[in-house]
């Protein structure tokens, strides 16, 4: 062999090590971070397993659905409950607390699509359990998520499929978690804290970064505007709250999330239900997010306020909701489940990611 050809199989010799080298220093960080990835997911599955076993407590409503919804397969319900519960108002109320906020959000599997419903804390509603006529708010007081869920499907026709109830801390945490969230106030607020301490929350107006006191406090208020506006303030919060959560820098974060809601809420989903859920999770900016909202008008009865709703908009929002769900929500062979199976404003918004008296 010439000198010229060992020459040439050494450089070739060299250039393959070098090539091999290369392709280690690239593979081998995308390996450790893809198995650190894995290792990641399984543990946050975990954690979420152990918080939703502990969270998990069905109710015993009258379903309008003929079959359980397989979150799998079907379009879903879920009914948001936050309760207005604190250690102060727990010493107060003790368990008959009303429900601050309650929004119904459809989802739709097919299109990856959430239709998401305000309503109004003091609406003038049937209470089927109670058999009269109250505050949506009141319900909750009533009889638990049991009330409200039945209260909710008897006022929309459709069938609630899920419950999630979270309390002020589990929302505080949440949002503490993530490390803020970016809204924007609308006007400058003095609201109470958590714990019902006055002026303790003071925000100016504008787009700003609000932690967890602050957000809640923008989520409560109601002295300056309607109930409605409220709950469009609280509609524009969670989907910050989802834009934040689904974005890449928020991952690590989301230990710290499962582990503020662990004690501050009540869910009749079971871990695997949840765990279908990760597809619409997974479409991250792609999600579309519709907020609908129920108009209606300042009333008093007894002198007492109520928001009473307008038919119009609520037959309009029914039909929407049921459009969303696909499902025949008024069948007449209605059955009594453990796992609950279970307006719109024609300004509806889409995204891709006061009244004048306080405590009745």
């Amino acid at each position: 062999m010439s000198e010229i050809q060992r020459s040439q199989r050494k450089a070739q010799k060299k250039k393959k090590i070098r090539k091999k080298r290369v392709f280690m220093w690239i593979f081998v960080p995308f390996l450790i971070v893809a198995l650190c990835s894995a290792a990641y997911a399984t543990f946050l599955l975990k954690k979420a397993e152990s918080v939703v076993n502990k969270s998990y407590k069905p109710v015993q409503t009258v379903s309008k659905r003929t079959v359980k919804a397989n979150p799998d397969m079907d379009n879903i319900s879920i009914l948001l409950i936050g309760v207005d519960e604190s250690k102060s108002r727990k010493k107060q109320y003790g368990d008959a607390v009303r429900s601050d906020a309650l929004l119904v959000a459809t989802l739709n599997k097919k299109e990856k699509s959430v239709k998401l419903l305000s309503i109004p804390r003091d609406s003038y509603v049937y209470i089927p359990d109670k058999d009269k006529y109250d505050k949506i708010t009141h319900a909750h007081a009533y009889g638990g998520p049991k009330y409200t869920i039945d209260t909710v499907q008897n006022l929309l026709d459709i069938p609630i499929d899920y419950y999630v109830k979270v309390n002020f801390y589990a929302f505080i945490d949440v949002v503490n978690a993530l490390d803020g969230i970016d809204v924007d106030v609308p006007y400058a607020i003095s609201e109470k804290d958590s714990e019902d301490h006055h002026n303790a929350i003071n925000l100016k107006p504008g787009f700003q970064t609000l932690n967890g006191e602050q957000a809640l406090a923008l989520a409560r208020t109601r002295h300056k505007d309607t109930d409605v506006m409220r709950g469009m303030r609280q509609q524009e919060i969670i989907k910050a709250i989802f834009k934040k959560a689904l974005s890449l820098g928020s991952i690590t974060k989301h230990a710290n999330m499962i582990e503020a809601v662990g004690d501050n809420m009540q869910t009749n989903m079971s871990f695997n239900d949840m765990k279908s859920l990760m597809d619409y999770g997974l479409a991250g900016s792609g999600l579309k997010i519709d907020t609908l909202n129920l108009k209606g008008a300042d009333d008093y009865i007894n002198r007492v306020y109520y928001y009473k709703l307008d038919e119009a908009s609520l037959e309009e929002t029914k039909s929407i909701l049921k459009a969303h769900l696909a499902a025949d929500s008024t069948a007449d062979d209605a059955s009594t489940t453990d796992s609950t199976n279970g307006s719109s404003d024609s300004d509806s918004n889409s995204t891709d990611t006061n009244s004048s008296e306080n405590n009745n």
